[in-house]
């Protein structure tokens, strides 16, 4: 018996020396942070996508373990795909920042809206386009006439929250204010400002209008993350206070597992 307790010993002794595949890492982060995440969240499709994700872009993989986990936790509260582009890991340098995309801060106010949502969206105004912001019985709102096929110069971006009751808020911003916080930017010349530039712009203002809408998110947790998420590209304090491990990696680690281990991994990309 003291025989089969000393091989015991020794083979838990050599699976300890041997570095956790990153898949295994993340399955066993999402369990320790459970009570964070959302009661629908499916961590396996989860950790699945964000292989694929890891297999898409290798460079992310020359960050800290601690800082990709960090970035993915973020996302994992909120209930974010990253591989379907519902949050980022934005490099700023030498550093990995998580952040909140278009397509994420839509679906998280429609989930969490206390005042239910029928849609939200953000449009550009260009030069030729009918825009006029009005007040009608007491009630404010917009009107806005695109001129066909517009490629004009954009002159400004608003994003309206339409509600199931009827009512809307709305928030608008001048090519000037959009063009001031792409300065406090970050990620100010990235390839994201600069080849998807109207892009961007629809996703500052609907930020800035989500930041309005009454939410009521399942634990604190979730409403950190989502401010953060929120901030980080425009605010300099935010990404200096960023919750992430300075601290370099306490052993190697690997994506997968090697082929004698385990299968090579399937990658999920529905949503």
């Amino acid at each position: 018996m003291s025989e089969n307790t000393q091989v015991a010993t020794q083979n838990t002794g050599a699976v300890a020396q041997k570095p956790k595949t990153f898949d295994v890492a993340l399955m066993e982060k999402l369990e320790s942070v459970n009570d964070a995440l959302p009661k629908d969240f499916n961590k396996q499709r989860f950790v699945q996508n964000t292989l694929a994700l890891i297999h898409d872009n290798p460079k992310l993989m020359e960050y800290k373990q601690s800082e990709i986990m960090s970035g993915l936790m973020k996302g994992a509260t909120l209930g974010l795909d990253f591989f379907n582009k519902e949050a980022y890991l934005v490099p700023y340098g030498s550093q990995l920042n998580y952040q909140t995309d278009y397509r994420g801060a839509k679906k998280l106010a429609k989930k969490y809206s206390i005042r239910p949502i029928k849609d939200i969206y953000a449009k550009l105004v260009r030069e030729g386009d009918e825009f006029e912001e009005v007040i009608e019985n007491g009630e404010q709102g917009i009107n806005f006439k695109p001129k066909a096929f517009n490629d004009g110069k954009i002159i400004g971006a608003f994003a309206v929250c339409l509600f199931a009751d009827g009512g809307l808020i709305y928030d608008t911003m001048s090519i000037a204010d959009l063009e001031n916080t792409r300065k406090s930017s970050k990620a100010s010349n990235s390839p994201a400002w600069k080849n998807f530039t109207g892009e961007m712009y629809k996703k500052t203002v609907l930020h800035r209008l989500c930041k309005h809408i009454e939410l009521d998110f399942e634990n604190p947790t979730q409403r950190s993350n989502f401010m953060a998420g929120m901030e980080i590209e425009t605010d300099v304090s935010e990404i200096a206070h960023r919750e992430i491990s300075e601290n370099e990696n306490s052993q190697p680690f690997e994506v997968v597992a090697d082929v004698e281990a385990k299968e090579e991994p399937s990658f999920v990309t529905e949503g």
